[in-house]
């Protein structure tokens, strides 16, 4: 009788690759169901009594992000994987190319296409997450920086770093890109429609940059980008 283990084809030396698939369900479960800025004004009630409590709860559900996917899998590759993080895209790579891309990306594509979105009423209705900023406008420099910190660099260190780097050499590129790709588009669930769909192309497309400049940071920049004046063009339309 074959035991559990031969059915399902275990090979130890594939463990660092079987911690890094189980970490994306694992890890973004955690967080879509602890780690909400709703649940931190769950955990601490007191916050909703004050002025900025709900800029609180949004800075906790960025560094709850943070904490989960980007120090885990940090601290796995360091200790156990004994790994440099520039093999996870960590390094600047390529960086004229990354450059030039991230630049022409922002000013011809990013800049005009997200002033349109940020006039469609389910856009305007998600963002900023944080509503206080229409009205505490003293509070979207901390806000930001948090976001961008906590929320953006931890997104696309675990999606075009930790998955992507971590899983072509076992199933190839495309396959890596695909893998992480389907992880970033289901965290997306619950956002406007456009935003989902459009996921699933972005996510191939910056997966394909991650690997051409061989660091996951010129998308950083443009993601971080695309967050960033979508909040503005909503709350300064």
């Amino acid at each position: 009788m074959k035991s559990l283990l031969s059915v399902l084809h275990f090979d130890r030396k594939d463990t660092d690759i079987y911690f890094i698939l189980i970490s994306a369900p694992l890890l973004l479960t955690l967080y879509w169901y602890y780690g909400s800025a709703q649940k931190f004004l769950q955990y601490f009630p007191s916050w909703s009594n004050l002025p900025d409590g709900e800029l609180y709860a949004y800075i906790a559900q960025f560094l709850s992000f943070f904490i989960l996917v980007f120090l885990i899998p940090l601290l796995y590759i360091r200790f156990k994987m004994k790994k440099p993080l520039k093999e996870f895209g960590f390094g600047l790579g390529d960086k004229r190319y990354g450059l030039i891309f991230t630049i022409v990306v922002l000013i011809v594509l990013v800049a005009p296409l997200i002033y349109l979105a940020a006039g469609m009423p389910d856009i305007q209705a998600e963002y900023p997450l944080a509503k206080i900023l229409h009205q505490r406008h003293d509070l979207i420099i901390w806000y930001e920086i948090g976001y961008i910190i906590f929320y953006y660099i931890a997104w696309e260190f675990f999606f075009r770093g930790f998955l992507l780097f971590g899983l072509k050499d076992k199933f190839g590129a495309m396959n890596a890109i695909l893998i992480q790709t389907i992880s970033s588009c289901l965290i997306h669930l619950g956002k406007p429609d456009g935003e989902i769909l459009g996921s699933i192309v972005v996510g191939i497309i910056f997966g394909a940059i991650a690997l051409r400049t061989r660091s996951f940071w010129y998308v950083f920049i443009i993601h971080a980008g695309i967050g960033v004046l979508t909040d503005l063009f909503v709350i300064f339309r």
